[in-house]
């Protein structure tokens, strides 16, 4: 690595990359990242913008750009660049660049007091010394934005001038479908062809109180953004997460080298050992579509019944019907997981009696047969809570369960290990959780809960962490199965699932079931590299996708059957060949991993 400073710009090159740091002029500071064959790449803002409340954070003045000790150096390993600005927020405002061999990081530092709202990197709020004044921002030379994140439209590639979100917040309505991973890796690329600038959140999870990280871009021009809710103190310094810039021709290279870098820095933890109980690789029955399917068009054969929904329908009864569905056809999954809602509340995870007047006997008849059983677990929902163990809206209702609370941590611990301790010693005896909604993680500037405790990301790996905790301290094999294909989250997850399938690309045109799970595993095996993923299989348009995708799933990983009788979406109902068809693909399956038939 060689430093040099001439004429007020400072220079950093590597085989990787040359990068030109220029003072504030006519043009707002900035630092040009070239390629080793000296095409510019991208133009980086070092303005940025953390918004308190009661604040808005505007640049009025900035000063020359600083090699930290090393001004003229030859550097063997790295170097930091600090630009100092003047703020309407904060006492002391800086963009702080650090360079190395391969990459280059990025964080804003402030000083002061106040709460965070809103933090902005590559760009931010500023008046120049010409009088232009304004949200300024960065560029790269690239026409498309990857993002490892399944959304709604389908688009893992799209143009660089649409904008993408990355955290825990989504759901199925206009503008939230991207949180069917919650969260997914926080790294973006940015390029065209074989030209690509991966760029991710390099941080720790006690860095990560915020609810998203945002792709901002408008016209010509991009930023990063920060949502922190009001929900982050600043007493004295902080900065924000560095966000790492790396040059590559492959846009994948933001979720390997992203997954890479936080291990190898200490950030994330490692992938647990592989070494991972067997019963974890049996196909899984999960009765969430045949649910949907019954409580759309009813029974083959009978009349749907008006006014049940598919929660209605997780019942001891009706699970009996469907396994006995599946065993008739020589279909014995090892895995059988009971959806929503077997609960009397989310929040208790109290048995619902009225539709499971004996669970504790149907979870030891099916361990009897050589099975095991999960217990679908709704993360954050406050049902059946006291107020006092929840986070509050402004009128003090309850809207998601408070990780930080004694009272709700100690209730957690206890009723996991009434649902997990076998039947011989005073419990339910179920072997694990399939975790759902960790999207559904509360938001907003006046929520409140516990004070000073996590927010954002950091709340929902708090949330997981007690789980998983108290899970394995009552059975290390037990499985946690979640939805948090993060390299942060190794530590609090067993499995990963895939999640819920999407429809349509930008123009309309539905997305095949297979191709879109495919990729999504390809982010899971490349965010977490061991872990066993479930690949789900609801919902299902019709048949023929459902046929397809099953005879998929073997190579993505552990197959999973939401269905027994006929396919939610059409109504179709199943035919002797499709049952032979899960009978092929599963042993098929078993074959691969070297182990007997399906039970």
């Amino acid at each position: 690595m060689n430093v040099e400073t001439r004429d007020g710009v400072i220079t950093v090159e590597t085989a990787a990359y040359r990068l030109e740091v220029h003072p504030v002029g006519v043009t707002p500071p900035r630092a040009l990242l070239f390629a080793p064959d000296g095409a510019e790449v991208a133009q980086l803002s070092l303005f940025a913008s953390l918004d308190r409340v009661g604040a808005a954070d505007e640049t009025y003045q900035v000063q020359a750009p600083e090699v930290r000790g090393r001004a003229g150096a030859d550097v063997d390993e790295s170097v930091e660049i600090e630009v100092r600005r003047s703020s309407t927020a904060w006492d002391t405002a800086a963009v702080v660049l650090s360079a190395d061999g391969d990459s280059v990081r990025l964080r804003a530092e402030v000083t002061g007091t106040g709460t965070l709202t809103t933090a902005r990197v590559l760009g931010g709020s500023a008046v120049l010394p010409s009088g232009a004044c304004g949200d300024f921002f960065s560029r790269c030379a690239g026409e498309s934005v990857f993002t490892p994140n399944p959304s709604e439209p389908v688009q893992w590639a799209r143009p660089a001038t649409s904008p993408s979100v990355l955290g825990i917040l989504g759901d199925a309505h206009p503008g939230r479908l991207h949180a069917v991973f919650s969260p997914p890796p926080l790294a973006v690329a940015i390029g065209v062809r074989d030209r690509w600038m991966s760029a991710w959140v390099r941080a720790g999870i006690g860095e990560c109180t915020f609810t998203e990280w945002r792709y901002e871009p408008l016209d010509s021009g991009f930023r990063f953004a920060f949502d922190y809710d009001a929900h982050t103190e600043v007493e004295g310094a902080f900065h924000t997460p560095e966000i790492a810039l790396r040059l590559t021709d492959d846009p994948w290279d933001c979720v390997t080298a992203s997954r890479d870098d936080l291990v190898a820095s200490g950030l994330a933890p490692q992938v647990r050992s592989q070494d991972t109980p067997a019963w974890w690789h049996e196909p899984i029955f999960c009765g969430w579509g045949a649910q949907v399917a019954r409580a759309r068009w009813g029974r083959p054969g009978e009349e749907p019944t008006g006014g049940v929904s598919a929660a209605d329908l997780a019942r001891q009864d009706v699970y009996d019907e469907l396994l006995g569905t599946l065993a008739a056809h020589d279909i014995t999954p090892g895995t059988v997981v009971i959806d929503d809602k077997w609960q009397s509340a989310y929040g208790t995870g109290a048995v619902d009696t009225t539709k499971w007047p004996d669970l504790t006997g149907w979870i030891a008849q099916r361990h009897a047969s050589g099975q095991r059983v999960l217990l679908w677990w709704k993360a954050w929902d406050p049902e059946g809570l006291p107020a006092d163990e929840c986070i509050l809206d402004p009128a003090g209702r309850p809207v998601a369960a408070d990780p930080s609370n004694p009272a709700y941590r100690e209730r957690l611990r206890r009723t996991v290990a009434h649902l997990l301790t076998p039947v011989a010693d005073g419990g339910l005896g179920a072997d694990g959780f399939k975790v759902d909604f960790t999207q559904r993680a509360p938001a907003g500037n006046h929520l409140r809960g516990t004070d000073g405790a996590p927010w954002g990301i950091a709340a929902l790996h708090a949330l997981l962490a007690e789980l998983y905790a108290a899970t394995k301290a009552v059975r290390a094999e037990a499985l946690v199965v979640t939805h948090t294909p993060n390299p942060l989250f190794a530590d609090a997850t067993d499995m990963v699932r895939l999640n819920d399938v999407l429809e349509r690309d930008p123009a309309g045109t539905f997305v095949p079931v297979a191709d879109q799970v495919r990729t999504r595993a390809r982010i899971a095996a490349a965010a977490l590299p061991g872990l066993p993923l479930d690949t789900d299989q609801w919902p299902m348009p019709d048949r023929d996708q459902w046929r397809d995708y099953t005879e998929a799933q073997p190579a993505l990983g552990v197959p999973a059957l939401y269905y027994a009788e006929r396919i939610d979406g059409s109504g179709e109902p199943f035919t002797d060949d499709d049952y032979a068809l899960i009978r092929d693909t599963w042993s098929a399956y078993q074959r691969r991993r070297g182990t007997d038939e399906p039970r």
